[in-house]
């Protein structure tokens, strides 16, 4: 593997990550709050991130054993993965059309405590069950086309999207939550998101 081609297929991990993670959600309004009360910042950012390097490097090793021991499973995977990109480009472009407003005060009660900070974080993170689809299943789909070792490139760039992103949003809330709370912000992110996500479904089928 060539550096330039490492450094394509750890773009295209970044990106795919960014694309997942930045969406409006219960997690990120979460980390936005917490981060305009300036209220335990630091272990929040690093519980989303952590949680999310685990469950990246889960799906990209996940991905990669059952390939080795069934080849066929990389055709079911790479279809499947092609269907769910199309449909998460429909739902980027629906709220593409119809911008809402991110209200980070109404996120989740008021956190007294770091382990009622804590507590909150994880469950908002962990009893979620569109991260295992798109932080197992689908990045693990698409970073099992790479092959090895590109398979873990992909996965340090998606990693990489999650510790820019959680950083920012929590450090940088109080300059970011002025853009954030306009519709129209969200409506040019999600139609960037609908596009970017055609383009990974074409290439993981190409």
């Amino acid at each position: 593997m060539t550096p330039a081609s490492s450094l394509a297929i750890f773009v295209t991990g970044l990106g795919a990550g960014a694309s997942l993670i930045i969406a409006i959600g219960a997690q990120n309004a979460y980390v936005l709050r917490q981060g305009l009360r300036r209220e335990h910042v630091l272990p929040i950012v690093l519980i989303c991130i952590a949680s999310d390097a685990v469950l990246i490097a889960a799906g990209v090793a996940g991905i990669g054993a059952i390939i080795r021991s069934a080849p066929v499973a990389l055709e079911i995977i790479r279809w499947a993965g092609f269907a769910f990109l199309l449909l998460y480009a429909v739902f980027a472009a629906r709220r593409a059309l119809r911008p809402e407003r991110l209200d980070p005060d109404g996120a989740a009660a008021p956190s007294a405590t770091l382990l009622a900070a804590v507590g909150t974080c994880l469950a908002l993170t962990w009893l979620n069950p569109h991260v295992y689809l798109d932080t197992v299943l689908l990045l693990g789909s698409l970073s099992a086309s790479h092959g090895d070792p590109g398979r873990w490139v992909f996965g340090a760039g998606a990693v990489t999207a999650s510790i820019l992103w959680f950083g920012m949003l929590g450090f940088g809330a109080r300059y970011l939550a002025p853009v954030f709370a306009r519709p129209l912000a969200w409506r040019i992110l999600d139609g960037a998101i609908a596009v970017l996500m055609v383009v990974l479904a074409v290439l993981l089928v190409a």
